[in-house]
């Protein structure tokens, strides 16, 4: 998994424009979660699709980054949370166990 990590406002912008182009999918991770360890560990052990790009979310050290996230594409806050944006909105979200690779390359290629 070829994570981009995602640490600064601008990169909201740069993940809107650029899913105009192709899917965009954010990982909200917190650290202090064992639900949210095992669903990075179940992404992570998965083939992403490779149609994508994947950004990475610490939400314990950018929290105001993921209530922006949460305003911007107009989604309520989970953690873990998968959001897939295109063309500049959310067009899935999932949290928790319910968290799947298999789920999200359906998802990228719909």
């Amino acid at each position: 998994m070829n994570w981009i990590e995602l640490t600064s406002e601008d990169q909201l912008d740069v993940i809107f424009e650029k899913s105009k182009e192709k899917p965009q999918v954010i990982f909200k991770h917190s650290t202090r979660c064992s639900i949210s360890a095992m669903a990075k560990g179940r992404l992570e052990r998965s083939l992403a699709p490779e149609n994508a790009d994947f950004y990475f979310l610490d939400l314990i050290a950018h929290r105001n980054l993921s209530n922006k996230i949460s305003t911007t594409f107009q989604v309520f806050h989970e953690s873990p949370q998968i959001l897939l944006i295109r063309n500049g909105e959310c067009t899935y979200d999932e949290s928790h166990g319910s968290i799947s690779m298999d789920e999200i390359a359906e998802q990228v290629s719909a």
